[in-house]
């Protein structure tokens, strides 16, 4: 009884208005950073890394929600996330709309599962909507301009906007060219974003092979490599070091002179069973002292020292090439292939990388990042992922619906039209839902500075009478309301999955009727 009296009890209604209000205060934050005209969130952590950003998974991440409700809406950004790659701020902020409606009918004394019940069937109309209005894209590996201009929808919410084109080019041919289309799978492992603080967006470009972040060992080596042989090790150019505590006493000079030339004898066989492979690069995962870098130049072996393990793997599967544990086991087969291979410098710093291009096996790509700070350069590789994983997803599944708040409205008509043949009180949690469909195009219409109720009942009685579901928010003022003829697309699955997950947690909210916490909680 006394550990029960320490603790904090709320419950019934009271239990559920705390959960709503909590989750809507979290939604509420979001909100404003819907759609194209929405704004970007600036998130300073603990050790003062600041953080620019607009993309819903990771302003919450970054905003280290206390609250255990506010917590199911950040996991429920992060799955949308992790399945769909986008609509991370729609998912929440529809989220936090439908919590407010059903606030109102717990008022009206409506129970609280019977809302739950009314929301799960109205997902379901909603759903099938989606799959009515949706039109099937057409694309192949050389006509993509479908996929582009979907990527576009995406990126023209994000602080690269004005790239958009570019960036959205790259994204498609960069998931292209690792798919496989027979299988319509995507393995975004081999897409590679690599970046380097300095340029402009501009420069961002699409390199065919690999890129890393290291430099040739020696200066005196051959900076450009072409038809590249590349022995791909995993064994340090080290003598052997034996595994028990051990102690020489060497008491002459010949003694010391023997020492030696064993040492070197070492060396001079590893780089000979390098050489003799036929190969003319050595990529190494561990480093070297300078006796092996100085016999290394000496053969005219250039050589790449400190590779990181997961790049080795990526350069394996390019070049076709084997990973060595040992010297003796390096023959030719092993080799990866690549048609060159050349260190570029950047800019007035001592900065190099290394390009691998035109690689034995070339479904292996990196996307090259350039930008004038560190904040910029993380947020457009935010928004490439974004980009990447709707180009990924229109592949798994070649349907899209419209944009601007189009398939929102026209999913609220169709449940609001199904209400009308409901019995019961869940007739109500279908108006609700309808309601809360619309919380999308009046956020989009208040981003982007329109009067919102005016643009949605417009936009809603146009839908109606015109019978045409790609009508939405014209926020980029256009002069058109038709999506179709903006190109505005967002993916089918992208949108059904936004409409479920943000159901069940409701569902879930809705569902609690009791917590009990911990004081320091309370």
């Amino acid at each position: 009884m006394r550990e029960q009296s320490a603790k904090s009890r709320v419950k019934g209604l009271a239990a559920q208005k705390q959960n709503i209000t909590a989750a809507r205060s979290v939604a509420k934050v979001l909100r404003s950073s819907l759609g194209p005209k929405g704004m970007d969130k600036m998130l300073q952590s603990g050790d003062g890394d600041v953080c620019i950003t607009n993309d819903g998974a990771t302003i919450l991440e970054q905003m280290e929600v206390e609250n255990q409700i506010g917590k199911l809406l950040v996991e429920l950004s992060r799955s949308q996330d992790h399945e769909i790659g986008d609509g991370t701020t729609g998912v929440v902020v529809l989220a936090g709309s439908l919590l407010e409606q059903a606030e109102s009918l717990l008022d009206r004394g409506v129970h609280p599962l019977r809302i739950a019940e009314g929301y799960e069937m109205a997902s379901k109309v909603a759903v099938e909507r989606l799959e009515e209005i949706a039109k099937t894209f057409n694309y192949s590996k050389d006509n993509y301009a479908p996929l582009v201009q979907t990527c576009m929808t995406t990126l023209s919410s994000k602080i690269v906007g004005r790239c958009k084109k570019d960036l959205a080019d790259m994204c498609v041919k960069a998931v292209l060219a690792v798919a496989d289309l027979e299988r319509k799978d995507v393995n975004l492992d081999l897409i590679k974003v690599e970046s380097k603080v300095g340029g402009k967006l501009e420069d961002t470009q699409l390199v065919n092979g690999i890129v890393l972040d290291k430099e040739i060992s020696h200066p005196q080596m051959d900076k450009h490599i072409e038809d590249a042989r590349i022995a791909i090790l995993t064994c340090p150019f080290e003598p052997p070091k034996p595994k028990t505590k051990h102690k020489i006493d060497i008491d002459s000079a010949e003694k010391f002179e023997v020492l030696r030339q064993q040492e070197k004898t070492y060396f001079t066989d590893m780089v000979q069973q390098c050489k003799d492979s036929g190969a003319n690069l050595i990529i190494c995962q561990w480093g070297f002292d300078d006796e092996a870098n100085h016999l290394l130049m000496h053969e005219k072996l250039p050589a790449v020292r400190w590779v990181g393990g997961v790049e080795l793997e990526l350069i394996a599967i390019a070049t076709g090439g084997r990973i060595v544990p040992r010297f003796q086991e390096l023959t030719a087969e092993k080799l990866g292939k690549a048609g060159s291979i050349r260190e570029v410098a950047f800019g007035t710093t001592k900065d190099r990388m290394l390009y691998i291009e035109n690689c034995h096996n070339s479904r292996a790509v990196t996307i090259f990042v350039r930008g004038g700070n560190k904040m910029m350069i993380d947020e457009t590789k935010r928004s490439l992922h974004d980009a990447i994983c709707v180009a990924r997803n229109l592949i798994r599944n070649n349907k899209v619906v419209f944009g601007g708040g189009a398939a929102e409205i026209a999913c609220g008509l169709a449940v609001d039209a199904a209400a009308d043949s409901v019995q019961g009180v869940e007739q109500y949690a279908f108006r609700a839902f309808a309601d809360a469909l619309d919380s999308i195009p009046i956020a989009l219409a208040e981003n982007s500075g329109l009067p919102s109720i005016e643009s949605l009942t417009s936009v809603k009685a146009r839908q109606v009478t015109e019978k045409n579901p790609y009508l939405g928010i014209d926020c980029s003022d256009n002069g058109t309301n038709d999506m179709c003829e903006q190109g505005v697309f967002e993916t089918l699955i992208g949108k059904k999955q936004q409409i479920l997950l943000a159901t069940q947690v409701v569902k879930m909210i809705l569902k609690i009727d009791d917590v009990i916490s911990p004081q320091s909680y309370a």
